[in-house]
């Protein structure tokens, strides 16, 4: 085996403390495989479901980067902070006026949907080739663009002021901090922060994830490549179709592929989830290798490659 390693996916729990970068170093070093990358970052505050792509499936980097995220934490209202988390420093003397049970779940109903929020000034997000946080701390501050987000559920847990737990899920993109900032404004009192932890992202789940520690264990018994999700699972909740032999060969990005080239278009294995990067197929060859994914092209049954492995 090469040193970029096997083709797949590895779910990790990411403990708290340690950047998402962190993890993927760690697991390069363990596993020998040079070829890896994460779908997606938590920051060091945060734990939970943190997917990594081995070999080739880092090339999907920009399709599972942008499944929806779900998230349950906590946040503190009384006290908002200048990194809108409970590492920063607080913006203004705490505040004695908490909302009831009744407007605060008033007021995160009022979260969901489209809404725009700006990204954390401590935070990884560039400006000009600079993360923000550095410029902030050299106290910089660049000018923020509010960006689009969808929150699809918000919900409360529970609330005992002035601590309230909730779960959310959301598009790709979110900053939860931001968010936890933005409903201690809009309820007047300040928040921020305390907690976060990602329990799913797309069809995956947190309860599938390997720690850091387990993963050490499955290196010394030569056991961690039976733990990776392989090309062919990933994405089953999109339509895959089969090519025909003459059009395997063929393939190459951007051209289209007429229905001719399919010998049969199979429906979705499990329900379709919300995908930012709209309708797409998965294609495959005779023999079942994942060649990559297209688009709908413009005459019936036709289908444009976009990405391909």
């Amino acid at each position: 085996m090469s040193l970029a390693g096997p083709d797949g996916l590895l779910l990790i729990d990411k403990p708290q403390g340690c950047t998402s970068h962190d993890v993927v170093d760690r697991l390069r070093r363990l596993t020998g495989w040079k070829k890896a990358g994460h779908f997606g970052s938590l920051d060091p505050l945060a734990s939970g479901l943190l997917i990594i792509g081995f070999g080739r499936a880092t090339r999907l980097f920009p399709v599972l980067s942008r499944l929806p995220k779900t998230y349950v934490g906590s946040i503190r209202l009384g006290v908002a902070t200048d990194t809108y988390d409970a590492e920063g420093q607080p913006l203004a003397p705490p505040s004695s006026h908490l909302p009831s049970q009744e407007q605060l779940v008033q007021s995160l109903k009022a979260f969901e949907g489209e809404i725009t929020q700006k990204p954390p000034l401590f935070s990884a997000k560039k400006y000009k080739g600079q993360p923000l946080h550095r410029l902030a701390r050299r106290g910089q501050l660049p000018p923020l663009k509010p960006v689009k987000v969808i929150i699809y559920r918000l919900r409360l847990i529970s609330y005992t002021a002035p601590d309230l737990n909730f779960e959310l899920s959301c598009s790709s993109g979110t900053y939860v901090r931001s968010l936890a900032h933005d409903l201690g404004q809009t309820l007047g009192c300040g928040g921020h922060l305390t907690e976060l932890k990602r329990v799913a992202v797309g069809p995956f789940r947190l309860e599938e994830a390997q720690t850091l520690e387990e993963v050490e264990k499955l290196t010394r018994e030569n056991r961690v490549e039976e733990m990776l999700i392989p090309l062919e699972k990933v994405l089953e909740d999109r339509p895959k179709a089969i090519l025909v032999e003459e059009a395997t060969h063929q393939i190459a990005k951007d051209r289209v592929l007429p229905k001719e080239a399919f010998l049969t278009v199979l429906p979705p294995s499990q329900p379709s989830l919300p995908l930012e990067t709209g309708p797409m197929v998965r294609l495959f060859s005779r023999d079942g290798r994942f060649l990559g994914l297209a688009r709908p092209g413009s005459e019936p049954g036709s289908l444009v490659p976009f990405l391909l492995l």
